[in-house]
């Protein structure tokens, strides 16, 4: 299976050279890289986001196997939808999915279904990829795509995903995939993604799932969040690191209705 772009020239740079160039600007020269276990990262147009993942991505020495997870934008597939084989056709070439790990995600949970549908047109993992490439060409994917789900079923998949890292034996990075707040005032919007983000920083993953739900926080990645700092919790998380937070009120000047970026480092 060989899964097109579905956002290029759109999101990001679809040629391979101005991509190249975008990166250079916005993944800053970092001379000390730690290991992590995943990271939060945003996923709108470069313009508006870049700089934050990119500031993120350069924290982190990268492994070369990534579990992405992002939410589903567009209701087509399985509620936890595995890309579980084939590659993707990016502009810096093609991205190898990992089956080895695939098949010991979807061993650990019957709530993990192998569908390649719900990935067809999402976004929110594809945006990532790029800045993946450019700073670690070799990677390889494993890629999720997840709808709304219960606290309950959170813990289920975060569990299913720790077993499988500790299975596979071999560093494993997994990207949450999310922005915060949606067009509401800077004023709004900062406010109630200072409590949400409060939550990610104190590693309490039903603190955030109960805080997005309950403020009504249109935070659209609160799945794979609360699914990845379960499982870095299960894998031995002890800290959480907010790197930047703004909103795309910076690059557009409309301070009256912005989405919130934030991103995390999780180790």
């Amino acid at each position: 299976m060989l899964r097109e772009p579905a956002v290029a020239h759109q999101f990001y740079p679809g040629d391979p050279r101005t991509l190249r160039q975008t990166l250079e600007r916005l993944i800053p020269e970092t001379t000390t890289k730690e290991s992590a276990l995943a990271v939060l990262s945003p996923h709108a147009g470069y313009m508006y986001s870049g700089a934050v993942a990119g500031e993120t991505f350069a924290r982190i020495a990268l492994p070369r196997d990534i579990i992405v997870m992002g939410p589903n934008h567009h209701g087509y597939g399985a509620p936890v939808a595995l890309m579980d084989a084939g590659r993707w056709l990016m502009p810096f070439g093609e991205v190898p999915l990992n089956e080895t790990l695939a098949r010991l995600i979807l061993s650990r949970s019957t709530r993990i279904e192998a569908d390649p549908l719900a990935h067809r047109f999402e976004h929110s993992l594809e945006v990532q990829v790029p800045f993946l490439q450019y700073l670690r060409p070799d990677l390889t994917l494993t890629p999720l795509v997840i709808s709304h789900l219960s606290y309950e079923a959170c813990c289920e998949v975060g569990a299913a995903l720790a077993e499988a890292i500790e299975a596979y034996g071999q560093p494993v990075l997994m990207v949450a995939s999310s922005d915060m707040t949606h067009y509401e005032s800077r004023q709004a919007a900062t406010a109630k993604d200072a409590l949400a983000m409060r939550q990610i920083a104190a590693l309490d993953p039903e603190g955030l799932y109960k805080t997005v739900l309950g403020k009504r926080i249109t935070m659209c990645g609160i799945m794979p969040a609360t699914i990845a700092l379960i499982a870095a919790l299960r894998l031995g998380a002890t800290e959480a690191k907010l790197v930047r937070y703004t909103d795309s009120g910076e690059a557009s000047g409309d301070t009256n209705q912005v989405v919130g970026y934030a991103g995390f480092v999780i180790s």
